[in-house]
C-alpha cells in the first residue's frame, strides 16, 4: 500500500500544547504519525515516542493521506498550507483544520482547498488539552459527510465525542465562536466578581463554593431558554428584565463605590434598558439576543 492511501498514517502540523496532545493521541492509537512545527524543537518527546519528524511542511503533508492542522488561527494555517509546494503536495489528500477562527475564514479555506483539489474538513476542539485521547474530549466537525466518515476511524484516536454538524463548512466554527462567547463572558464576570468581593473583604476561596452554585444554575437555564428563544417568546414569567436591570444597577453602584471598573456591567445593563424601552419589560433577559441582532 502506498503512503498516499495508507489509512493508518496521519500528519500533524502545529506542535503547541494542543498539537502535541493530538499527535500523542495518534501515537497512542498505533498510527504512523508525522509531525512538523514552524518553530523547531517541539517534537523531541513525540519523536522519542515514535513520531517521524518532517524537515518541512511539504514533506510532512506528503507523508500521509490525512493532515490535521492545529495552530493559533487561520493566518497561521494559511501561512503554511498556502505555500505553493505544500499546496501541490496536498492535492488529493485531506486536511482537517482544528485551528480556531471565524466561520468566514473556514469558508474561505474550503474554497481555496476546492480550487486546488484538496479535500477539506473544518473542526473545533471544545475541551482542554488534557482531555485529548480520553473519553472527555469533545470535537466538532463540519464539511462533506462522506469525507468525515472516511477519516472518522483515524480521528477516533482523539477520544471522546465527535459530532458532525453538517456539510456547511462554517458550522463547526459557528458553534465554536458561540460557545467561546459563553465561556469568556462568564470568565470575565467571574474575574469582576472576584474584584468586587475582595474589595468587600471576601476572599476568592470563600466565594468559590457559592460561585460554583451560581454556575450550576446555568445549564438547565440554557436548555429552558433555548426553546423559548427559538420560539421568539422570551418569557419573563420567572424573572422579568425590569427586575434583572435593577440587580445590574446594584452591581454597577457597588463596583464603582470601590473604584472598580464596571464598564462591562454598564453595557449589559444598557442592553437590558434598551429592551425595556422597546416595550419588552415583561420579557426575560434572553430578549436581548433578538434586540442585539436588529440592524
Amino acid at each position: 500500500m502506498s503512503v498516499h492511501t495508507d489509512r493508518s498514517a496521519v500528519t500533524v502540523l502545529g506542535l503547541g500544547p494542543m498539537g502535541r496532545a493530538l499527535a500523542g493521541a495518534f501515537l497512542d492509537a498505533g498510527l504512523r504519525t508525522t509531525v512538523w512545527n514552524r518553530t523547531p524543537g517541539r517534537d523531541g518527546e513525540l519523536v522519542a515516542r515514535g513520531a517521524a519528524a518532517a524537515s518541512s511542511a511539504e514533506e510532512a503533508v506528503a507523508a500521509a493521506p490525512l493532515t490535521v492542522v492545529c495552530v493559533v488561527n487561520y493566518d497561521a494555517s494559511d501561512a503554511v498550507l498556502r505555500q505553493d509546494a505544500v499546496t501541490a503536495a496536498l492535492k488529493g489528500r485531506t486536511v482537517v483544520n482544528l485551528s480556531a477562527d471565524t466561520p468566514g475564514r473556514a469558508r474561505d479555506t474550503a474554497e481555496w482547498a476546492g480550487r486546488h483539489g484538496i479535500r477539506y474538513l473544518d473542526g473545533a476542539i471544545m475541551t482542554p488539552t488534557p482531555t485529548i485521547g480520553t473519553d472527555d474530549a469533545v470535537l466538532l466537525l463540519s464539511g462533506p459527510e462522506e469525507l468525515y466518515r472516511e477519516h472518522r476511524p483515524v480521528l477516533a484516536a482523539l477520544g471522546g465525542s465527535h459530532t458532525h454538524l453538517g456539510e456547511e463548512i462554517g458550522r463547526a466554527a459557528a458553534y465554536d465562536i458561540a460557545l467561546l462567547d459563553v465561556f469568556w463572558t462568564a470568565m470575565a464576570g467571574y474575574a469582576h466578581a472576584l474584584a468586587v468581593a475582595r474589595a468587600e473583604g471576601v476572599t476568592a476561596t470563600e466565594l468559590a463554593p457559592f460561585a460554583q452554585g451560581i454556575g450550576a444554575i446555568l445549564p438547565p437555564l440554557f436548555a429552558e431558554f433555548a426553546a423559548d428563544a427559538d420560539a421568539g417568546t422570551y418569557s419573563g414569567e420567572l424573572n422579568p428584565i425590569t427586575s434583572s436591570a435593577s440587580t445590574m444597577a446594584h452591581i454597577v453602584h457597588a463596583s464603582e463605590a470601590h473604584g472598580i471598573d464596571a464598564s462591562v456591567m454598564r453595557v449589559i445593563e444598557g442592553q437590558a434598558r434598551r429592551v425595556i424601552a422597546l416595550g419588552h419589560g415583561a420579557d426575560g433577559f434572553t430578549r436581548v439576543a433578538e434586540v442585539l441582532a436588529r440592524r
